[in-house]
């Protein structure tokens, strides 16, 4: 058994191992272990509290968007019945503006009709002026001829305007 190989690598090991502990490796390694798994506790605590915010941040934003989607929905809703007003209004004017232009059309008709009406009289009573001064200096001669007819005309055209 001594001179086999691997009693004395088994030795050897111990010895080496002991060596170790004299020499304070196992404490080294670990005070390395523990300040590792410190530095993996404290990265794990950071992601922890980066999550939590992260996620903090998404809901704000969540909410944030919600908030915009109602905001964008009560324009769309304001704007749509400010459209239906005004075109209820602009309804309202057009129809307004169809009844005074009308009004105007139907007060020039009834203008023109009564001015074609007063030329028309006036018309007639030239024309009968004319026919009855040609009947009267055809039929009375004289100074008093041209006075009925002068007094006469001057009648006419007062009855007939």
């Amino acid at each position: 058994m001594i001179y086999e190989a691997e009693f004395w690598v088994a030795v050897a090991f111990v010895i080496f191992v002991l060596g170790l502990l004299k020499l304070g490796a196992h404490r080294t390694v670990t005070g390395a272990l523990d300040d590792r798994t410190a530095r993996i506790r404290a990265e794990l605590d950071e992601a922890k509290r980066l999550r939590e915010e992260a996620q903090a941040l998404l809901a704000e934003y969540q909410r944030r968007r919600a908030e915009a989607e109602r905001e964008a929905d009560d324009i769309v809703a304001t704007a749509k019945a400010e459209g239906e007003r005004l075109q209820a209004e602009a309804k309202t004017k057009v129809e307004e503006f169809v009844a005074r232009r009308t009004q105007m059309a139907e007060t020039k008709i009834a203008q023109a009709e009564a001015q074609a009406i007063a030329d028309v009289r006036n018309a007639a009573a030239d024309a009968a002026v004319a026919a009855a001064e040609t009947i009267l200096v055809d039929t009375v001669k004289g100074k008093v001829a041209g006075k009925l007819i002068a007094d006469g005309i001057k009648d006419l055209k007062a009855r007939l305007n």
